[in-house]
């Protein structure tokens, strides 16, 4: 392994982890998957933000730089279920003034049949709205989801089948 200098002393070796260009590749992609997750950009932006923050602080400690991606997008669902978490308790005090999730723009600019796929997507269970969305919009394999949401790849594949189940009868597309 070939090791130069950084400027401040600090070894680089030519295998760690380029969070740099991690974040030139796949910010986009996360930035819609938290944004699925949480509703809005701006607080879908800085979930990401954070999430690569975190990462290039850590990435001297990561075991393995082939998962840094994986961890990332499993820190992108951690800080959008920190965010839903603290909406949460923020919605059990009484709001006097309650704005719409949908502006009229992004009604005009959405077609209906996909505001409906979405709304109902936001109706699911934490959990399987996770996985569909990392299957369906990341288009992840079993085994990727099952390592970002940290879990078995057979219980991925049957939280994903659960999810469209329950997306069908809310659709009211049962067959």
């Amino acid at each position: 392994m070939e090791v130069e200098l950084l400027s401040y002393g600090e070894p680089l070796t030519r295998d760690r982890v380029d969070v740099a260009t991690l974040f030139a590749e796949h910010h986009l992609g996360l930035v819609r998957l938290a944004l699925l997750m949480v509703g809005d950009q701006a607080t879908a932006e800085d979930v990401v933000q954070k999430a690569f923050a975190r990462s290039h602080a850590g990435r001297r400690r990561l075991r393995d730089p082939d998962r840094m991606l994986t961890y990332i997008r499993s820190a992108v669902l951690n800080g959008s279920r920190s965010v839903l978490r603290r909406r949460a308790v923020a919605f059990r005090r009484p709001v006097q003034h309650e704005p719409s999730v949908w502006s009229a723009e992004h009604a005009a600019l959405l077609g209906e049949e996909r505001r409906e796929v979405l709304i109902a997507l936001r109706a699911l269970p934490r959990r399987q709205r996770e996985a569909l969305t990392l299957r369906y919009y990341l288009d992840l394999s079993d085994l990727e989801i099952a390592e970002t949401m940290g879990v078995g790849a057979s219980t991925a594949r049957s939280t994903i089948a659960r999810g469209l189940a329950a997306l069908a009868r809310v659709l009211g597309e049962e067959s």
